[in-house]
């Protein structure tokens, strides 16, 4: 039987979220530690447990099919491979970073000056676009000590809150590129494989969209239903419900997260009552 051969990272956060992705989307595998390979048991498909750094290699030569890793590494990494879908975790951004102390004005500063990072053709590209000459020293891990030990005038390094940079007397000045996990392809898969990647695809974005999605369930005066309507259209629109009570109607729909709180306080200003949010497990469009 075919099946698709999936790349995820072998541990770290990112790791984690992968995993609970694609349990969310149905597909049931082992992924106890030390594991280097698992196949699903519920769908065609065999896990790689691999280095995050390795996944572009692996997947341009054709020992994985597909590729989950972070943007960053996508870019660094210059393999021939596509980008499929952004998944929407794992959000960072690779930023220059210099010494507390230090009065950084513009990315003129780095001019003549030493960067210490794990992303030497990011940094480059950064620079090149900038048409500034600086000296990339490249280092594996622990970015954040080469100011503080000389080695370095500034690093150029994953952030994601910023205390790290802080604990160890830093400071974040420029963002070179911002990052988050996606799904990554071969160029090309035979037809049996792309069948299956599309129909892992479609499981992707129904729990994406449900992620971004709240269930309203709402009491409103009959006089107010049109106008509810048009803050809440929901996917087609929302379900009318007559209630007991003369005058008054269930509605149900669906709202965007990002403006939910907007939508909530137009909702109440038109009479509604009784209002209930929902968190949504998947949605099917």
């Amino acid at each position: 039987m075919t099946k698709l051969r999936i790349a995820v990272q072998k541990s770290g956060r990112l790791q984690e979220k992968t995993v609970a992705l694609l349990k969310e989307c149905g597909l049931s595998f082992n992924n106890g530690p030390n594991r280097l390979k698992a196949d699903a048991h519920n769908f065609p498909a065999e896990i790689l447990y691999l280095r995050d750094d390795d996944i572009p290699q692996y997947v341009q030569d054709g020992v994985a099919d597909i590729g989950i890793l972070g943007e960053n590494v996508l870019i660094e990494k210059k393999k021939n491979i596509s980008l499929v879908e952004r998944l929407d975790f794992a959000k960072c951004r690779l930023s220059i970073a210099v010494a507390k102390s230090i009065e950084y004005g513009s990315s003129e500063f780095l001019r003549g000056k030493k960067i210490a990072t794990s992303y030497t053709v990011i940094v480059q590209q950064f620079l090149d676009e900038r048409g500034i000459e600086a000296e990339i020293h490249e280092i594996s891990g622990s970015v954040e000590i080469a100011p503080g030990i000389g080695l370095a005038d500034a690093i150029c390094d994953i952030v994601s809150t910023g205390s790290t940079l802080l604990g160890n007397g830093l400071k974040e000045v420029e963002t070179v590129i911002k990052s988050e996990a996606v799904l990554v392809s071969a160029e090309s898969l035979s037809p049996e494989k792309q069948e299956i990647l599309d129909r892992l695809i479609f499981r992707i974005k129904s729990v994406k969209t449900a992620k971004n999605s709240k269930y309203l369930l709402l009491n409103a005066p009959n006089e107010s239903i049109e106008a509810i309507t048009e803050v809440m259209p929901g996917m087609k629109s929302p379900t009318v419900t007559p209630l007991k009570e003369e005058g008054w109607s269930s509605l149900h729909s669906v709202v965007n997260e990002d403006d939910f709180w907007n939508k909530i306080d137009q909702l109440k200003a038109l009479g509604a009552q009784g209002i209930l949010v929902v968190p949504i497990e998947k949605m099917i469009l």
